[in-house]
């Protein structure tokens, strides 16, 4: 492959990746609304690290930095967060 080709493959996983957090901060949005009406925290320590042991293994079985996944996911998981306290 060429250079041009090789910038192109990466251009479109960006745009995927993009897409894939388009969703699941959708799917964070409707679960902040789950929790107001429930009036359950916000914040749930258990779900978190469950999270972020999952990404540490998706990391290993994709021979990916466990350390580098998770400070995605944890960024994913701080961002969620405050999009749900502002909603509420």
């Amino acid at each position: 492959m060429s250079l041009a080709e090789l910038r192109g493959e990466i251009e479109s996983i960006d745009r995927e990746i993009v897409e894939l957090i388009a969703r699941r901060t959708y799917v964070a949005e409707t679960v902040a609304e789950v929790k107001a009406e429930r009036e359950m925290p916000t914040t749930d320590e258990d779900q978190e690290q469950r999270v972020m042991d999952r990404a540490g293994e998706n990391a290993e079985q994709f021979d990916v930095d466990a350390n580098l996944v998770k400070a995605i996911f944890r960024l994913l998981i701080e961002l969620n967060k405050v999009e749900q306290r502002e909603s509420r």
